[in-house]
């Protein structure tokens, strides 16, 4: 297959080749995550007070509800939880090693609290909805 030897040499050559752009560099990657990070962070603890505050003000509370919807709440609770940890870690301003380390751990920390805060949160409020109506 003549075709698909052109193909994987084409690819080996832009592997290869490609270099990072000025913008993903190590340095700036972690300056940037520094700065947003902390954006993030405040608008993950933000949104959570908020939530919960508006649902407690409501005069509802976990107590209420069933052993599964529970257990699926304070699962989200407790992922929401790391997440915001995560997250705050990404945006410290302070490095624990090299740069490029720093780069590869911020960038893991700051998907995975982003991940985790999503599911996290999608899963104590799809248990707050099925309950009961306070």
């Amino acid at each position: 297959m003549p075709g698909c030897a052109g193909s994987l040499q084409r690819v080996k050559d832009v592997l290869v080749t490609h270099e990072l752009h000025d913008l993903m560099t190590p340095e700036k990657n972690v300056q940037r995550i520094m700065w947003t990070g902390t954006i993030w962070f405040v608008a993950a603890v933000g949104s959570v007070a908020v939530a919960l505050g508006l649902l407690l003000a409501t005069g509802w509370r976990p107590a209420l509800l069933s052993a599964g919807l529970a257990t699926l709440f304070w699962v989200g609770a407790a992922l929401v939880a790391l997440s915001v940890g995560l997250i705050g870690w990404s945006g410290c301003p302070i490095l624990e090693v090299d740069v490029p380390t720093a780069d590869r751990n911020k960038t893991r920390t700051m998907q995975a609290g982003t991940m985790l805060f999503i599911v996290g949160g999608a899963a104590a409020l799809l248990a707050v909805l099925l309950g009961p109506a306070s």
